[in-house]
């Protein structure tokens, strides 16, 4: 359990890095303490939702069916968090988004299995359940992330001690 919480929070700090990496090289005058802070707090941030992924997919899966199924949902396991982190790691813009959306689905079809085998929902109908969870998260995570930026941009801008 705790190497999967470790590979969660590996694969939130480098989704988060790929994110503000960019934006503190447009924004040159920001300090490295708020630039640590910022990348610590969105890549808990991230884990959290990777962490959140199974459980969305089994919920959605558990809303399609007539029957609740039994058992406990899918869980992450380090054999399936290992292509979440490097999909993660080539989250960086420049270094392949193709390739890491390639991973992800990748990763959302290793999740699939399990969703599957745990609800007798069918391989295809598990795989919806889980994209449909991931991508639900994914707008959620954007939406909160344009109103930080959003509220970010009218406050004062930071002095450089």
């Amino acid at each position: 359990m705790s190497a999967v919480i470790v590979l969660l929070l590996f694969a939130g700090l480098s989704e988060a890095a790929g994110r503000i990496l960019p934006l503190v090289a447009r924004r040159p005058g920001m300090s490295r303490t708020f630039v640590a802070g910022l990348l610590l707090a969105a890549g808990l941030v991230e884990g959290a939702v990777f962490a959140l992924w199974p459980l969305t997919a089994w919920t959605l899966a558990e809303l399609t069916l007539s029957a609740t199924p039994s058992g406990d949902g899918p869980a992450w396991t380090p054999s399936l968090l290992a292509p979440l982190l490097l999909s993660a790691v080539l989250a960086f813009p420049l270094l392949g988004p193709l390739l890491h959306l390639l991973l992800l689905v990748g990763v959302g079809a290793g999740l699939a299995g399990p969703l599957a085998a745990a609800t007798g929902l069918g391989w295809w109908g598990a795989a919806g359940c889980v994209a449909v969870g991931g991508a639900g998260l994914g707008l959620a995570v954007e939406a909160v992330r344009r109103l930080v930026v959003r509220i970010s941009a009218t406050a004062a801008p930071e002095r450089i001690a």
